[in-house]
């Protein structure tokens, strides 16, 4: 997977939101991870419209 950035505003990596995600003891819940996420990265906090880009990143990598 190419390291894309996500949130321009943050300039959040795709390598950043797996990063926040390692982190974690687990993650099962896409909206629990992404308030994870949020919190370690700061993600969609400025104009919010990586909103649904990040979710998408968060399920990929759930997936992987």
């Amino acid at each position: 997977m190419e390291n894309r950035e996500i949130c321009h505003c943050m300039g959040v990596t795709f390598a950043d939101v797996e990063d926040a995600m390692h982190s974690m003891e687990k993650f099962s819940d896409v909206l629990d991870t992404f308030k994870h996420v949020q919190e370690a990265t700061s993600c969609s906090t400025g104009c919010g419209g990586c909103y649904n880009e990040i979710l998408e990143a968060i399920s990929e990598i759930m997936h992987a």
